[in-house]
């Protein structure tokens, strides 16, 4: 396996489980230990994996925060395309993501709070106001049914509906 091969391998098992173990890793990819170390700490120290963190039932775990995700529209800047804009976007510490993406709107964030209210105050007096946001759409998260490719539900039985004439 090349390096690069094996760069993808380990990559692929930490975004699966983030607590596997280097050992483990090294046993299923046929490397030893020591090889899957180096090339985590040198992942980690070149911005190839930029952190950690555990995947949250909301529900279960009795976090009654709000989340919405914004479209933003942005008049893009002339040597800076959208970049200025979305950094400042991204240093309000209610937001968790900053996306440029394709389509009517320039830029996808997600955002938190504790009520609709914090969230839509957020939006109207942080984030409208910022030099350059042309316009914006809320859409508040009501439920969550999977999230980085994992079930947040426990599988139901599927019952089929019955239907009669």
């Amino acid at each position: 396996m090349t390096n690069e091969d094996l760069k993808k391998a380990v990559i692929g098992l930490l975004q699966k489980n983030a607590r596997i173990g280097e050992s483990e890793i090294a046993d299923r990819l046929r490397s030893d230990p020591e090889t899957v170390a180096r090339l985590i700490r040198e992942m980690e120290g070149d911005g190839t994996i930029i952190g950690y963190h555990a995947l949250v039932n909301d529900e279960l775990a009795g976090n009654g925060e709000v989340r919405a995700l914004i479209e933003v529209q942005v008049l893009p800047e002339r040597d800076g395309g959208f970049d200025r804009v979305a950094r400042a976007i991204g240093r309000f510490r209610e937001v968790c993501s900053v996306y440029l993406v394709s389509g009517q709107y320039d830029l996808r964030v997600e955002v938190t709070g504790e009520t609709l209210q914090q969230v839509a105050l957020f939006v109207a007096s942080r984030l409208a106001p910022i030099d350059g946001v042309q316009a914006t759409a809320t859409h508040f998260m009501l439920k969550k049914y999977k999230e980085s490719g994992f079930s947040v539900e426990k599988d139901e039985d599927y019952e089929r509906l019955k239907v009669s004439p």
